[in-house]
Order: structure tokens, then sequence, then C-alpha cells
């Protein structure tokens, strides 16, 4: 780690739960954030800052008025640009050491059989059930731990897969895949600003923690938020023997 690392990262450093050796784990990893928009905003502000050293961002949309609202990492004379080159524009301003990869394109089962075999990490910041579903199924195949996160109106949710545990259950454990689920979407129901930063940066965090191998992981919790009350609740997962998924793990 160079004078100017130790300088960058030194409130990191600090902690006896990341330390040197945690901060450089944290700069040898691989990030791929699925979703550019309200929660991989904050997301990749934060692991971009804290030093990851390689950020793949995957979004197939453009920066547009209405995303300005709460999509931190975008800026109104960025409005008709790819989300993941404005993105990579953002993280490299804060912090120009970190390898950024912009991807503009879908994330379906065949570019996340090929991106996800390559992260440490993954964080679903997606919008929609099918992608959440493509995202964890893909980290189940190749054993990657996968931080995920929803908001929608004033409610947030986030949790942990890690299918290098063997008692941790994955999303589709908890929302099947052949679930009747109605997709609501915030350009119809809207979204409380400041809830996809919160969610967001705590799936930084929880990756970050990850990374370093400071303290336990979501792993095996959902944590839900009521903005309206501002009140938290945690529902302890388990996995399901029978799961479409990860039923097959051992």
């Amino acid at each position: 780690m160079t004078d100017d690392q130790l300088l960058r990262y030194s409130r990191h450093i600090l902690l006896d739960e990341v330390g040197i050796e945690g901060q450089e784990r944290i700069l040898a990893s691989h990030a791929l954030i699925i979703g550019a928009g309200g929660l991989g905003s904050p997301a990749a502000l934060f692991l971009g800052s804290a030093g990851v050293g390689h950020i793949t961002l995957v979004d197939n949309d453009v920066v547009d008025l209405t995303n300005l609202q709460r999509q931190i990492a975008h800026t109104t004379d960025r409005v008709g640009q790819p989300k993941v080159e404005s993105a990579a524009r953002a993280i490299t301003a804060i912090n120009p050491e970190v390898r950024v990869t912009a991807l503009q394109a879908r994330a379906d089962a065949a570019l996340l059989d090929a991106l996800v075999p390559q992260a440490t990490v993954v964080l679903d910041c997606s919008d929609n059930y099918a992608t959440r579903h493509a995202v964890n199924a893909a980290c189940v195949r190749h054993g990657k731990p996968l931080v995920a996160g929803a908001v929608i109106r004033f409610d947030g949710q986030m949790t942990v897969v890690d299918p290098r545990e063997a008692s941790s259950p994955c999303y589709a454990c908890v929302f099947p895949p052949d679930a009747a689920f109605e997709e609501v979407q915030c350009s119809t129901m809207g979204v409380l600003a400041p809830l996809v930063g919160v969610v967001g940066a705590m799936q930084a965090a929880e990756a970050l923690k990850l990374l370093a191998g400071a303290g336990p992981s979501l792993a095996g919790r959902l944590l839900m938020l009521d903005g309206r009350s501002m009140e938290w609740n945690t529902m302890h997962l388990q996995r399901r023997p029978d799961c479409p998924v990860c039923g097959h793990r051992t």
C-alpha cells in the first residue's frame, strides 16, 4: 500500500475489524454491480471511495431527468448518457485509482454466467423481479456472495445470499421464482428519494464487510425498513431443501 493509500483509507485502517490486511483485500477485490440507478448509485460511489480495486457496472438504461430525484451518481448534464458511463465518471472523480468497467447491457443469464465468476462480490441493485432471480441463480451456480436490495414507495429491504455457507438461504428460498407476483415500478408507484440511499449504502457496507472479512453478514436475515415510521424489522430466513435454485447444494 502506498503512502497516499494509507492516507486515503486511514479511517478504515483504524478499524480493528478491517486494518491494513482488510483494506488490502478490498483493494484487490472485484465488485459486480447490477443496476446503476437508485440503489446502484450510492453502492457504487461508496465502494469506489472505499477502494474496491475493480468495479463492473451493468445497466442497459440511459440517464433520464426523472432519475435525478434519487440517482445520485448522475447529473443534469449527463441526461441521455448511458447510466453505466455516467456512474463510472462519478466513481473516477472520487477515486481515480479504481478500475471501472461499464457495460450497457441487460443482465441476462448468459452475461451473468460470464461476469459472476470473475467477481469477488455481487450487488443486486436492479429494479425488477426477473433480474433479481437471474442474479441470485448465477451467484448460487458460481458460489459467489450476493448483496440484494430493493426499495419502492416508503419501503426498503435487503439481505445477503452466501452460497459458500451451507445453511445460507438464497433469494429463491424466500421469494419463489414461480410465485405469482405483481411487478411494481417507481415510475407508477413512486419512491422516497433518500430511502434508496439508505439501502444502497447498506448494500455497500455489507459488501465491504464480506470483502474485508469484518464480522458476520446478513446471510439468513432479511432487513425490512418502513420509511414512514423509520422502523427496521428483521425476518430470520431458513434455507428450503426443495428450493429449485439452491436445493441441490450439499
